[in-house]
């Protein structure tokens, strides 16, 4: 387990408490690869925007659009995760590029089981608001 210990405070969000983080690796379009370390509670979404990430999130992880979408590229880690609601189900049905271990961001949240989690991001979205979109944390 490749989880460390931080002391910042970030940035106002709650995450955890404990300071525990864990390796994450986004895959880009382009197919490269951009490893960072995610706090324990947050989510995807969240850290790929504190991370300068490249991926959308119209509607500020409120499970309202599919612009999140991301691809768990192992599906021993997919396996892991909580099966997705309803709501994120919908999105998903929206999703451009739809794969068997598709998941919203903003619904993957950060834990010590998914150390090393690797997750690609599509080559394109569906946004029907602005494109490119990517709102900054309040």
């Amino acid at each position: 387990m490749h989880i460390c210990l931080d002391q910042d405070i970030h940035k106002g969000i709650a995450v955890n408490t404990s300071g525990l983080r864990i390796p994450v690796t986004f895959v880009s379009k382009d197919g490269e690869e951009i490893p960072i370390q995610v706090p324990i509670g947050m989510s995807m979404l969240e850290a790929a925007h504190e991370n300068d990430i490249e991926l959308e999130g119209a509607c500020e992880g409120l499970l309202a659009c599919s612009t999140c979408h991301v691809i768990v590229m192992d599906m021993e880690y997919y396996n892991k995760l909580e099966d997705p609601a309803d709501e994120e189900n919908d999105m998903l049905d929206l999703a451009f590029g739809l794969t068997e271990t598709s998941r919203l961001g903003c619904q993957i949240v950060a834990s010590p089981e998914l150390d090393g989690i690797r997750l690609a991001i599509p080559a394109a979205t569906r946004n029907f608001s602005v494109d490119g979109y990517v709102p900054k944390p309040h």
